[in-house]
């Protein structure tokens, strides 16, 4: 991706407990990710959350409802948690947080980036770039 969309990942930082974010493609890919993680460790996170994405999807049956569409996932660890949301058609975004964080800021502020991030995301390209007429 040409675009850098590390700052608007940057700013889910700013709810006190979180302390990472990347944004993911469907195929498992990081697209971006916030300044303290590193890219390998960025390819890791997006690579598993592809996964967890993948098997939280196939559950709305579980609901009694197959045609549910899939919206979130929370994964829970001893010290801290990792929150999974689409973020547009073939993109999703993933904050990790201490167990501190307040779950509702956090949430509410992923909501606002998938937002701002879809905006970004769904820019269709230019026209007539290099062709002549």
């Amino acid at each position: 991706m040409n675009t850098d969309l590390s700052w608007m990942l940057d700013s889910a930082l700013e709810i006190p407990g979180a302390l990472h974010a990347v944004l993911i493609s469907a195929d498992g890919l990081a697209m971006s990710r916030t300044a303290e993680l590193g890219r390998d460790s960025a390819e890791r996170v997006a690579a598993a959350m592809s996964g967890v994405q993948s098997l939280s999807r196939s559950l709305g049956f579980f609901c009694d409802d197959d045609s549910l569409q899939w919206r979130q996932t929370l994964v829970e660890f001893d010290g801290g948690w990792v929150f999974l949301v689409s973020a547009g058609p073939g993109a999703y975004l993933a904050v990790a947080a201490s167990p501190e964080v307040d779950m509702a800021d956090i949430t509410f502020r992923m909501q606002q980036l998938v937002g701002q991030l879809g905006k970004e995301l769904s820019t269709p390209p230019r026209e007539g770039i290099g062709h002549r007429p």
